[in-house]
């Protein structure tokens, strides 16, 4: 069974959507790619900072589902980063109400040595010096896949880019593919950012689904259509760890599973956004998993007559 790093902050969040709001609760990058990729019963760490306020309760949600925590820093009178945010009605756009580093902002990750060897490294949406750090400590991964955004394309770009040029699989939304590239056509945003060093760009368009290029393939999964979303908050940390663990699952890094590794990845993210955090993930069985399964494989199935 391969080895999957997390890399990614483990968080409290406070969101306020058109259909409620929330206290502070458990959120992070990394929160969402573990509670992912455990789906996959693989072995995985999260490698991570938090303060002595971060509940027991919450270690314990990662503790019993198999998620390694050594490398998970706790730092006494510290205080755990904190976001809030407000979603639009069109649960696309939000405003950020409030973000406090707290002890993120000394953050000096240390990967446990039992997984310096990992086969899968998922660098979760942070500073780039911090994922480049992780990088520098691991030995001869088969995957590196980066998550990152436009805050840090904004204000460390050369830091970013020197990360990108290191990695197998890079996974961004439309907007910050195109800031990055400088192309507003997705197929040279993708070509342009493939020129920095990863074989493998994924662009996520939210509930349009999303585009997976490699050299000149390329593959669209759809996003499910749903009745309602309560949260997109995690959505695409979800779709990272469900990607990731996947992979990490199979063991197979070629385009072709690559495309299955798409589909797993939407697959627990259309979950995700159906309540409030991580909730729906606490409580999502493998029946449910592979019943929506199905339904994806009905969206991208079809037959057509090529000889007329």
């Amino acid at each position: 069974m391969s080895k999957l790093l997390i890399v990614g902050t483990v968080a409290f969040d406070a969101i306020e959507t058109p259909f409620g709001k929330t206290d502070k609760i458990l959120g992070g990058a990394g929160t969402y790619i573990a509670l992912a990729a455990e789906k996959f019963g693989i072995d995985s760490a999260i490698v991570s900072v938090v303060g002595n306020d971060f509940p027991d309760k919450y270690f314990n949600i990662l503790k019993d589902r198999n998620v390694n925590l050594e490398g998970l820093e706790i730092v006494k009178d510290g205080k755990t980063f904190f976001w809030s945010g407000r979603y639009h009605n069109d649960m696309n756009t939000r405003d950020t109400l409030d973000t406090q580093l707290n002890v993120l902002a000394d953050f000096q990750p240390k990967v446990p040595e039992s997984y310096k060897n990992a086969e899968v490294v998922m660098l979760g949406n942070l500073h780039p010096l911090i994922q480049l750090s992780v990088i520098e400590q691991i030995e001869n991964p088969k995957l590196i896949a980066l998550d990152t955004m436009n805050f840090w394309m904004d204000n460390t770009l050369e830091d970013l880019k020197t990360v990108i040029e290191k990695v197998d699989v890079i996974t961004i939304n439309d907007e910050e593919a195109r800031q990055l590239s400088g192309e507003y056509s997705l197929v040279k945003a993708a070509r342009k950012i493939q020129e920095i060093g990863p074989k493998y760009v994924v662009i996520k368009k939210g509930e349009h689904g999303a585009l997976l290029f490699h050299e000149n393939e390329m593959f669209f999964a759809p996003a499910l259509p749903l009745e309602e979303v309560f949260d997109p908050t995690g959505a695409g940390d979800t779709f990272a760890g469900g990607f990731s663990g996947y992979l990490a699952k199979t063991g197979d890094y070629s385009f072709k599973n690559m495309k299955n590794a798409i589909i797993y990845g939407s697959n627990l993210a259309s979950f995700c956004v159906e309540k409030f955090g991580t909730e729906r993930m606490l409580d999502l069985t493998d029946e449910e998993i592979e019943k929506r399964l199905k339904v994806f494989k009905s969206l991208t199935q079809f037959k057509i007559d090529l000889t007329q």
